[in-house]
């Protein structure tokens, strides 16, 4: 079991991306540099995007939430990517739409059930326009890093069975 890693080191700003696997790969090799993930990962989330839309249409800042199966992770970790512009990604439970999207949560999670529990608190934050508009318009890496610390139970998803 091991704890969430989150650090200035997996926030990315300024992200400048035409299409969402550009994104996808951008924020996969930031967490394959780093050992987070294996380098199976960013193919595998890739193509999970491609076959599960993760695009959320949320209050104010559209976000996007990718991830893949445990077996790609080496580390626990949520990996944050604030676009420079946005980029399209499909809505989630509807491939025909898509959404401007311009902060991506990217989930690296080394077991499904802490998946859901992270899922379940981020949901959270995404109903927050203020949060989210914060976020967007911070260009401190550790003034985001202190808020999305404040807002996520770490605690909650590390040492769950």
């Amino acid at each position: 079991m091991s704890e969430i890693y989150f650090n200035e080191s997996v926030i990315l700003l300024g992200v400048e991306a035409n299409t969402k696997e550009d994104v996808l790969d951008q924020m996969g090799r930031n967490l394959e540099k780093q050992a987070l993930v294996k380098d199976s990962f960013i193919q595998a989330i890739i193509a999970r995007e491609k076959e599960y839309a993760t695009g959320l249409p949320t209050a104010g800042v559209a976000v996007a939430i990718p991830h893949t199966d445990v077996e790609h992770v080496n580390r626990k970790t949520i990996s944050m990517g604030i676009l420079k512009n946005t980029v399209d990604f499909g809505v989630m439970g509807d491939d025909k739409e898509t959404i401007p999207v311009q902060i991506v949560f990217m989930l690296a999670m080394d077991e499904a059930h802490s998946q859901l529990s992270l899922l379940q608190q981020l949901m959270k934050v995404f109903q927050n326009e203020d949060v989210l508009v914060s976020i967007l318009n911070d260009q401190n890496k550790a003034s985001i890093r202190k808020l999305m610390e404040e807002k996520l139970d770490f605690g909650a998803l590390e040492g769950e069975n």
